[in-house]
């Protein structure tokens, strides 16, 4: 017995010291991110500070410090009816790079001193970008927008993909739904304000959540939630016409409720084979949402041809590592040059072109006839 104790008290002892001497390092912290500032749009909470990390090593270490609307942003928002806002998930928010280093940053930085907002929400999707659209029009006069789209956003709008906020394609009725996600549960709660804990689950990626599902479930008196698995495959560049048609009609009817606004949609493109040209063009789904964006007067920046004209010049990565797919520095710059030239060619017809405003129903019906 008195073994038992001994043992159980260095064991305490050891996590304790351990506990403490990782608070010491750049752990990622708890962000406490929920709908916060709307019921179908995931922040932080304003104001909030936090650190993200990568890995067991803690690469990429960064302090981060929520704005007034929940966004990490280092400038307030405010009405701004002249400013740009960037939205998109998160390669728009990028907390793995210096706020310098984003596509926002490199954009205000080209078109100063016009400013540029950065609504990114990691773990979003198409239909959610909308939303935060609506928000920056109502809230903030915006007028101006570029929204960031990664290869998958058109399938990641399908509910249960775990990309959602929101709004959501229920494949299943062939309708539109909401998927909120849930509020963290009480054991969640305790456990994410231990910097050993964060350790395991944010850098080493344990996975323990069907234990912690039960757990919680015994904590709270709950019936632990069931997972479910989805049987179908989906390409993030080919989702069936079923889904991909009706989510882009919605998608481009939501972005033409903003009267008077201005788009620029920058796509990404495939950049794990650069050294395969044939590969890097974009998929069927979002050559058919480029081509209904064009036809709705919205401007169309397809990156494949820019970063392959990159690779084969300098043969650099664009991604943060092979750890990491998302855009590195080299990557928001290229991106964010390509949208300033877009501002650059505007200036003699004033301002980027803007949605056609005729009936949204009879613009998507001659879009997608062809």
């Amino acid at each position: 017995m008195r073994f038992l104790l001994r043992f159980s008290l260095g064991v305490l002892l050891a996590l304790l010291a351990t506990e403490g001497l990782l608070r010491l390092l750049p752990v990622s912290s708890a962000t406490y991110r929920g709908y916060h500032i709307s019921p179908e749009i995931i922040t932080y909470p304003p104001h909030t500070s936090f650190t993200v990390a990568t890995g067991w090593d803690l690469r990429n270490a960064h302090n981060h410090r929520s704005n007034n609307y929940g966004f990490v942003d280092t400038s307030d928002f405010k009405r701004s009816p002249d400013a740009v806002a960037v939205v998109g998930d998160s390669f728009v928010e990028a907390n793995m790079l210096a706020e310098s280093d984003r596509i926002s940053a490199v954009l205000e930085s080209l078109i100063a001193p016009r400013q540029v907002l950065a609504l990114g929400g990691p773990g979003s999707s198409l239909l959610d970008y909308v939303e935060r659209v609506h928000l920056a029009n109502e809230k903030f006069g915006i007028r101006q927008f570029v929204l960031v789209l990664e290869r998958g956003d058109i399938a990641q709008s399908i509910c249960g993909s775990g990309n959602i906020h929101g709004p959501c394609f229920d494949s299943s009725r062939g309708a539109f739904s909401h998927e909120h996600q849930p509020e963290a549960g009480l054991l969640k709660k305790i456990l994410r304000e231990s910097a050993l804990a964060q350790y395991l689950f944010s850098q080493l990626k344990v996975d323990i959540s069907a234990p912690l599902r039960a757990l919680s479930a015994i904590v709270e008196r709950k019936e632990p939630q069931r997972t479910v698995k989805t049987t179908q495959e989906r390409s993030p560049d080919a989702p069936p016409a079923s889904e991909r048609d009706p989510i882009l009609k919605h998608f481009f009817e939501g972005l033409q409720q903003c009267v008077g606004c201005r788009f620029a949609l920058v796509l990404d493109a495939n950049r794990s084979r650069l050294d395969e040209p044939a590969s890097v063009a974009q998929g069927p789904a979002n050559r058919l949402l480029m081509d209904q964006a064009r036809k709705l007067g919205m401007n169309v920046v397809d990156l494949g041809p820019i970063f392959l004209a990159h690779y084969r010049q300098h043969r650099l990565s664009l991604s943060v590592g092979p750890y990491d797919g998302h855009w590195n520095v080299i990557a928001h710059r290229l991106a964010a040059e390509a949208v300033a030239q877009q501002f650059e060619r505007a200036t003699t017809t004033s301002q980027l072109p803007s949605a056609s405003i005729q009936p949204a129903n009879t613009a998507l019906d001659n879009a997608t006839a062809r």
